[in-house]
């Protein structure tokens, strides 16, 4: 009865490893990693050079694995800035070891999906941001209007590995496999051309890290739903949903402890809090109190403070590129900031930053023209008598104050820059919010 346990814990062993290393789900997984695009590891190689790395290479790379011999490169480690100011270290893996990393998310994200709380929507299959937020205030107008907001301090970099390996182990019975997430684990960073080891974290930017932190998080999950709580978690951003004040306060209190002392995790003190909906930002949400006392999404202020300064920065006029690659780079974000927010209400909002893009847009288009005659004729072809486009042409008013009068205004109106090119915030978000 022993021997039949055993052979046949090994036989789902290997299974599991031979999925990972199948054809099929390799090919998967570098299609994936292809179409993500992304920079290139310590060394060196592109995804557009990994079809031929792989040609050449794949069956020492196979060998290894599956001889426990493989060893994965250390990330090259790079900052991006935070709104606050502060940085978020990226850890960006070789292409090759994407491709694995890949290769084992598309095995093992299907085994935890049946685990994994219905509360939880950050990097799941068919979970979107915005339906974490529609849930969000589900819950808020169903009575729970206290919220406890979670911040836990730089989540990916005070992961506990010994701990995270222990849950996988509960599910995954494959040693193999388990060294092999542990190896990436450990395979340490590099940064400045210094090697530094990883004994804690999860390096956030790994095709792994985001199913591993959902794994971790899970056990967070799982003590809230065992204390009845309604909570949503989108990745390591929580908002739990009570009645009163005093619960809040007194959840807040003893979830903290199980964080730190259960999981090994740090709630940060300074960010956590006990808020109503009007006080939290969630995903870039804010939210407010419509007319019948329900709570209705909009973009929190400092996604706007964001767009505005994005915006600011494609349409800055000493930056010296064409006309049409400056549109296509607005319609860009444009097109994916209106998409994120559709739900939000936020017309209002759209409109004012429309009529000030339209400005910027005068300006360089006015000072593109360069030559008083340059900008008397076009004003002439746009319609305007020559005396007041003479007039305008020769004015000595900074090109802020031209292109907010009327006379400017008319010449470049809103119809005729639609046509250049200029997408409209507002007509997009029209557009998409009536297909809700």
């Amino acid at each position: 009865m022993i021997c039949l346990s055993v052979e046949r814990r090994e036989k789902t062993s290997m299974e599991l490893l031979d999925l990972i290393l199948s054809r099929e789900n390799l090919n998967k997984a570098y299609l994936q990693v292809f179409k993500n695009k992304g920079a290139a590891g310590i060394d060196g190689v592109t995804v557009e050079e990994l079809k031929d790395y792989l040609k050449e290479h794949k069956d020492e790379i196979l060998w290894k694995i599956r001889n426990r011999k493989y060893k994965p490169q250390p990330v090259r480690r790079v900052q991006i800035p935070k709104e606050n100011g502060k940085r978020r270290n990226l850890g960006i893996p070789t292409v090759v070891d994407r491709v694995i990393q890949q290769a084992i998310v598309q095995v093992m994200s299907p085994i935890y999906e049946k685990q994994f709380s219905n509360s939880s929507y950050g990097f799941r299959p068919k979970r979107s941001c915005e339906m974490a937020v529609i849930r969000a205030l589900e819950c808020m107008n169903d009575g729970y209007y206290w919220i406890v907001d979670l911040d836990l301090e730089k989540f990916f970099d005070t992961v506990n590995q010994d701990r995270l390996i222990n849950i996988i182990r509960r599910t995954i019975k494959d040693g193999e496999v388990v060294s092999l997430i542990r190896k990436f684990l450990e395979s340490g960073v590099m940064e400045n051309g210094h090697y530094q080891p990883t004994k804690v974290g999860t390096p956030q930017g790994g095709n792994l890290s985001p199913l591993l932190s959902n794994i971790m998080l899970n056990e967070l999950d799982k003590e809230l739903e065992a204390r009845g709580l309604k909570f949503v978690r989108y990745a390591d951003d929580c908002m739990i949903f009570v009645k009163s004040e005093k619960a809040a306060n007194r959840v807040l209190a003893s979830i903290t402890r199980f964080i730190e002392n259960k999981l090994g995790l740090k709630v940060n003190a300074e960010k956590s809090k006990v808020s109503k909906p009007t006080g939290i930002k969630f995903l870039g949400y804010g939210f407010w109190v419509g007319a019948k006392g329900q709570y209705k999404p909009k973009p929190h202020f400092k996604s706007i403070e964001k767009l505005k300064r994005k915006l600011k920065a494609l349409t800055c006029r000493s930056w010296s590129i064409s006309l049409d690659v400056r549109l296509k780079k607005l319609e860009y974000v444009i097109r994916g900031w209106v998409n994120y927010f559709r739900i939000a209400n936020m017309k209002k909002v759209l409109e004012k930053l429309d009529k000030r893009l339209r400005t910027r847009i005068r300006v360089i288009i006015w000072k593109q023209w360069k030559k008083t005659k340059t900008r008397c004729d076009a004003l002439v072809k746009l319609g305007m008598p020559f005396e007041l486009a003479f007039n305008c042409a020769n004015t000595r008013k900074s090109y802020q104050q031209i292109c907010k009068t009327r006379y400017i205004e008319f010449a470049l109106n809103n119809e005729r820059l639609k046509k250049r090119g200029l997408l409209s915030l507002t007509d997009h978000y029209l557009k998409v919010h009536t297909e809700i």
